[in-house]
């Protein structure tokens, strides 16, 4: 039994993420107001942190996690960075999509509570993202240096864009628009999971030059996709007067937003990684 994968300060946020997760999913069980997409997503957002956090303390702490084919930094690297996403996500949908003003009854009480523990929870899995980060000249596991955690945050903002799409196939350039967000999610979601699988080295390529290059093909598509997306989807088009949570013009202007974050998340992860391999 190793202990420290409970005394550790990685081990005691994680600790605290699975109490938190776990007391916001009950608290919000309890109402029995999670109904929907949004709810249900939320609900799983928890959930699945509680559950996949809580096998990382149980193989930590009985030390099995080296039998698994796998490797292991990079799992929780890449989970924490994950998991920090999620539950952050939910702690903005969750209150803006289930609770009304003014909050006065019981139920909208537990709901409140329960995002106060989610954004508490977030917190957590961010505390874990900077502590087992990799320190500068680091490189043994890739998913906790910031081109690594960058990855998946990429991936993830394409799984949000893709939760937002619709009526994307009058227009040649929406299309082009998908098919830059569906290229580069496939290939960094590759990146990742060739990573955690310990397959990379069989690659036969150098291949930090060809992650460099691929970072900078992806920024140059998606800026061809942050300026083709806006102009397509709002040319000629104004906002409706009656525009409820899934009205196209908030989807669209959703995705502009994330197409940006995204744009921006590739240039940074292109900095980083021309100054790993060449600095």
């Amino acid at each position: 039994v190793n202990l420290r994968a409970l005394t550790s300060w990685v081990g005691i946020t994680r600790l605290f993420a699975v109490v938190l997760s776990c007391l916001t999913f009950s608290l919000v069980a309890s109402t029995g107001n999670f109904e929907a997409p949004y709810g249900t997503w939320c609900m799983f957002t928890w959930c699945f942190c509680f559950a996949v956090t809580l096998l990382v303390l149980l193989l930590e702490l009985l030390e099995l996690y080296s039998l698994l084919p796998l490797s292991w930094d990079d799992f929780t690297s890449a989970f924490s960075m994950l998991a920090a996403l999620m539950v952050f996500t939910s702690s903005v949908i969750f209150p803006a999509t289930f609770i009304s003003s003014p909050c006065s009854s019981n139920r909208c009480a537990r709901q409140a509570v329960a995002t106060t523990t989610s954004c508490l929870c977030f917190l957590a899995y961010a505390v874990e993202v900077a502590l087992t980060r990799a320190k500068p000249g680091d490189i043994s596991s890739f998913l906790s240096t910031v081109p690594g955690l960058l990855k998946v945050f990429e991936a993830y903002v394409a799984c949000l864009i893709f939760s937002l799409l619709d009526k994307y196939n009058e227009q040649p350039g929406l299309m082009w628009c998908v098919a830059v967000y569906s290229i580069c999610f496939i290939i960094t979601l590759l990146i990742i999971i060739f990573t955690i699988g310990r397959c990379l080295t069989y690659i036969p390529c150098p291949l930090e030059k060809m992650l460099v290059g691929y970072n900078f093909l992806a920024l140059l598509m998606y800026l061809t996709a942050t300026v083709l997306w806006p102009l397509y989807s709002f040319r000629g088009r104004s906002r409706p007067d009656s525009c409820s949570q899934n009205c196209w013009w908030n989807k669209h202007l959703g995705i502009t937003f994330l197409t940006i974050f995204n744009l921006i998340a590739y240039l940074v992860d292109l900095v980083y990684s021309t100054r790993m391999v060449f600095v």
